[in-house]
């Protein structure tokens, strides 16, 4: 799915529960069985004829049921090489943690976790190396409830095998082509004069001596992406069209139009997935760009010119610790649009570090600090996914380069001489890398900011012409790392030098200390 491709949803009123739900049965029971055979080696070719006989499918519905197994087969393969790196670096960490315990009681017990890691990462690596997929068809915690009927409110197992049957018949994928008529040829819809659809289902040959051939919808509205499904209906139109006067352009026009019903407590509800026409770019690389250093409680952002030099830097909270997956996507969401507002309004890319907090995240579980549990509840590719998706709707484009040693090189070159906190140094140079600007290590001795108001000096490594520049950055780090455990482990946490405010930027003019690179013979004489 691309980063233009978007759902919209909308609840139905009109009366079609039975034949929904039957269809529903009817197609979850096709799945299960595919999932079955395809289990037991059989081949999804050779399937296919008998299963539309044996269910009473078309073609089509036949693709829709393989796609959308064929996609949770994918997405459980996909988390179980996840969950392998997961658990290998959790190991790693766990065992460099018992190496430094002292009391048995406690190295004990953290044996006993790092046996309970070892056999599950066991596990998922022959069932990677197998090909089994485990897949719950329903819904997991919903199937584990029958183990304890009393805790779950059932009064009988056959009350919750009533509430399973229905969980396992609420759902209905229908599986759209771009090639196809108004982009779905079994849910195909049509606009009426108001601007409302009707949208006119295939129902399986199974079904359609009891309901009829087509199950009608009538007057369907998206109170949000009305306007998106509108233009991707007259696309499909013009493609149809176009085709018909043997025009080759056609293949230009036509978007699939991909619908899902699902059933709530409340009836069903309508989705419908297309993919949004690509907006034309109204960033330009040559005016600047906009840096972005994520963190786990703010987006530290800051505007460069065309030469990397900083204009202005900006803190945006993401308070989510703590809070609901629901909150968290809202506070993510109203973050994320005022980045790409003042993308918008400068006309700037956004740059962002192509970075896994992942192992990140696993290296840190058994350290005992705040900034460990903010990690823990971080939602870094929501953040990603936020961005990417609202710069592409408005034309931004957003861009992420190798997040070697930015941090780094911001904290070292940029903090002090722009008057920066460190991350905002670190998105200068987020930025300036995409531009491709230099990274040269200065020279001599340097204040290197502690990022808690101090700072330790050191002297830097020698330029080496033979190395790439990345080599000193890698030296410097390592000597920079122990002179901030010495520093910190003496208490020194506050120099001399007064603890810096949260940055105020106009123009280059304000900024002081050394003399920017690359800066305009006008700039500097202003």
């Amino acid at each position: 799915m691309s980063d233009l491709t978007r759902t919209y949803q909308t609840r139905i009123f009109s009366e079609i529960e039975e034949p929904c739900s039957e269809y529903a049965d009817l197609m979850g029971y096709a799945e299960r069985c595919l999932f079955a055979d395809l289990a037991s080696g059989k081949k999804i070719n050779d399937l296919k004829s008998s299963y539309l006989i044996r269910f009473g499918l078309t073609a089509r519905q036949f693709n829709a049921v393989r796609v959308n197994l064929e996609g949770k087969i994918s997405s459980i393969q996909k988390r179980n090489r996840l969950l392998i790196a997961r658990k290998k670096e959790t190991i790693k960490a766990l065992e460099t943690k018992i190496k430094k315990l002292k009391s048995k009681k406690i190295i004990h017990q953290k044996k006993r976790r790092l046996a309970r890691l070892q056999g599950g990462l066991k596990k998922l690596e022959e069932a990677i190396s197998s090909g089994k997929v485990s897949l719950c068809f329903g819904c997991k915690k919903l199937f584990h409830s029958q183990f304890n009927l009393a805790a779950n409110r059932y009064a009988s197992h056959e009350e919750w095998k009533l509430d399973w049957q229905q969980n396992r018949k609420s759902e209905i994928f229908i599986l759209g082509s771009k090639d196809e008529t108004a982009g779905n040829q079994s849910a195909t819809a049509t606009i009426n004069t108001d601007g409302s659809f009707n949208i006119r289902i295939r129902m399986p040959d199974a079904l359609a001596q009891k309901f009829g051939k087509y199950l009608i919808l009538p007057n369907i509205r998206f109170a949000y992406g009305h306007e998106a499904l509108t233009e991707a209906l007259l696309d499909a139109k013009i493609r149809k069209d176009l085709f018909l006067l043997r025009d080759p352009s056609y293949s230009k026009h036509g978007r699939a139009i991909t619908f899902r019903l699902k059933k709530d407590a409340k009836g069903w509800l309508l989705f419908a997935s297309t993919e949004l026409k690509p907006p034309a770019w109204i960033t330009k690389k040559e005016l600047g760009v906009i840096g972005v250093d994520i963190n786990a409680d703010h987006l530290a952002v800051l505007e460069t010119d065309r030469f990397g030099n900083p204009l202005q830097a900006l803190t945006i909270p993401l308070p989510i610790h703590g809070k609901t997956k629901h909150q968290i996507r809202a506070i993510i969401g109203d973050a994320s649009a005022k980045v790409i507002q003042l993308c918008f309004t400068t006309k700037k890319p956004l740059v962002l570090e192509n970075l896994d907090f992942q192992k990140k995240k696993s290296s840190l579980r058994e350290e005992k600090n705040s900034y460990a549990r903010m990690l823990s509840s971080f939602a870094y590719q929501n953040i990603l996914t936020h961005l990417k998706a609202k710069g592409a709707s408005k034309g931004i484009q957003v861009q992420t380069v190798n997040p070697a040693f930015s941090s780094l090189i911001g904290r070292v070159k940029f903090a002090k001489r722009y008057g920066l906190s460190i991350h905002h140094a670190a998105a200068l140079s987020i930025g300036r890398r995409f531009l491709g600007v230099s990274e040269r290590m200065p020279q001599g001795r340097k204040e290197i900011p502690d990022g808690k108001g101090g700072h330790v000096t050191l002297d830097l490594p020698v330029r080496n012409r033979s190395k790439h520049v990345w080599h000193q950055w890698g030296q410097l780090n390592r000597r920079l790392q122990a002179a901030l455990t010495a520093h910190f482990r003496t208490g020194i946490t506050r120099s001399s030098s007064p603890p810096r405010t949260a940055p105020v930027m106009a123009t280059p003019s304000d900024l002081t200390s050394e003399i920017p690179v690359r800066e305009s013979l006008a700039q500097l004489l202003c």
